[in-house]
């Protein structure tokens, strides 16, 4: 990071983005809920909820399924003969999976 290498930045920040929505509680569509004010909680942080807590196994998986789209992507672009943008897409990919797998 210290050569400061954007695209690696980059992907790394997309992929914690991706975490991050991961940790995000899960809404209930159509449960019958009313949204009128009578019946809305009261009072400070009533309507907070915890995040989901991810496993370390569940974070390995967002970053391989992070890198898998990159490389499905990158051979999307060589058939379509963008070379330059597939290069770029297999970096990004590798970069995610030298910090999944640091040795």
């Amino acid at each position: 990071m210290k050569a400061r290498d954007r695209a690696a930045i980059a992907v790394l920040r997309a992929t914690l983005a991706a975490i991050d929505n991961a940790e995000a509680v899960q809404t209930d569509e159509g449960t019958g809920v009313s949204l009128a004010i009578e019946t809305s909680p009261v009072g400070v942080g009533a309507t907070e909820v915890a995040r989901r807590v991810l496993t370390e196994e569940d974070v390995r998986q967002i970053v391989r399924a992070e890198a898998d789209d990159r490389e499905r992507a990158a051979t999307e672009y060589a058939e379509l003969g963008r070379p330059e943008r597939a290069e770029q897409l297999r970096s990004e990919a590798g970069a995610l999976l030298a910090h999944l797998n640091p040795e």
